[in-house]
């Protein structure tokens, strides 16, 4: 498609839905949404979500250990069901919300790391041992990344595609473990012991682990990636060790305590505990908390309201810049800014994202 023709497209799709743009109103404050639960299993926590908010998977419970795999979407919790055995965890969720990951009991209870789609689970298999577990999936799906046991029995992080297991070492000499990958599969984060067991979260890229920090405690874990790999999240504890509080890191503000930023959305006595996951533009994070008005701890979705949708370049305003990217980019590969249904495509649906919001933000 030539730059000209590109340019023509957008002008005529701008005309064509100048009228529906000046009626359609479309939200995009933060909110927060409290996930319930599964019939017997009254408490929840959300560990992945697709990336427009719509899909989040995770674990239903009622007591430690004994739990099962849930999908949710527009305000239906589905159970997932086991691999044969008594319990499963359901953790990542690619892009579009078809390919889901996590770990499961076997008939012989044994746990052992899945990918799902279409209904037909796939083990991943270990690094030589007999456990592992899956925890996150980039936005197409192919890459699965967790934790799994070598013949030694001591669990290192993976990363997985097309059928082989990459253990990732720990330069602190201990155990690791992956939590979630960035959209491409170039980014993990995860936990990282040292020989005395003291946690902390980490981000490996191309073979290097980086330590993020804490909030002033002596531990912190990161859960959830953002496609680029500039948002992560996560939890740690108060510098009194206790109270866990949701965290965010991005590269130019640091840690931030979710509970603070988005306080006005917390009623008395709730708190973000734990965020486990962020969609792929780092608008969308979902975790688990204590929900006071149904006093019990329940999965959350939280929408920050940001990036605005269609807003490719991230500056808050969705202007003409951000339909020159999408033209530029038009029939290009995706799972970039200009993808953004996050579909894989750059094309005629992520320019109408663009003019349907045309003006937000500005």
């Amino acid at each position: 498609m030539t730059r000209d023709s590109r340019l023509r497209c957008g002008a005529l799709l701008s005309a064509a839905l100048l009228s529906l743009m000046a009626t359609v109103c479309w939200s995009q404050q933060p909110s927060l949404t409290w996930l319930g639960g599964l019939p017997r299993y009254s408490q929840s926590i959300a560990y992945g979500v697709s990336a427009d908010g719509r899909v989040v998977v995770g674990v239903a419970f009622i007591v430690v250990g004994l739990g099962r795999a849930f999908r949710w979407e527009n305000g239906v919790m589905q159970d997932l069901g086991t691999l044969g055995g008594e319990y499963s965890f359901a953790y990542g969720v690619s892009a579009d919300g078809r390919v889901v990951v996590g770990w499961a009991s076997d008939s012989a209870e044994r746990t052992r790391a899945f990918r799902w789609e279409n209904g037909v689970r796939q083990d991943l298999g270990t690094l030589g041992g007999s456990r592992s577990e899956a925890y996150g999936v980039s936005a197409d799906g192919r890459v699965v990344v967790g934790g799994a046991e070598d013949a030694f029995i001591r669990t290192h992080a993976f990363r997985w595609e097309n059928g082989v297991m990459q253990g990732l070492s720990s330069p602190r000499g201990g155990i690791s473990i992956a939590h979630s990958v960035s959209a491409d599969g170039t980014v993990i984060v995860g936990l990282d012991y040292d020989r005395n067991l003291q946690a902390r979260a980490f981000r490996w890229e191309g073979g290097t682990m980086q330590n993020l920090g804490t909030l002033g405690s002596d531990y912190s874990f990161a859960r959830g990636v953002s496609a680029d790999g500039h948002i992560v999240v996560g939890g740690t504890e108060d510098a009194a060790g206790r109270n866990r509080r949701a965290l965010r890191w991005t590269a130019e503000r640091g840690i931030e305590d979710l509970n603070l930023t988005y306080a006005q959305l917390l009623t008395p006595g709730s708190r973000l505990a734990t965020a486990y996951a962020v969609s792929p533009d780092g608008r969308y994070i979902v975790g688990t908390g204590y929900n006071a008005a149904t006093n019990r701890w329940e999965a959350f979705l939280l929408d920050t309201g940001f990036p605005l949708r269609g807003d490719v370049d991230r500056n808050g305003c969705v202007d003409d810049a951000d339909l020159l990217r999408v033209l530029f980019a038009f029939g290009g590969q995706g799972y970039r800014n200009e993808d953004l249904n996050w579909d894989g495509a750059i094309d005629d649906a992520d320019l109408l994202i663009v003019l349907l919001n045309f003006g937000s933000g500005c």
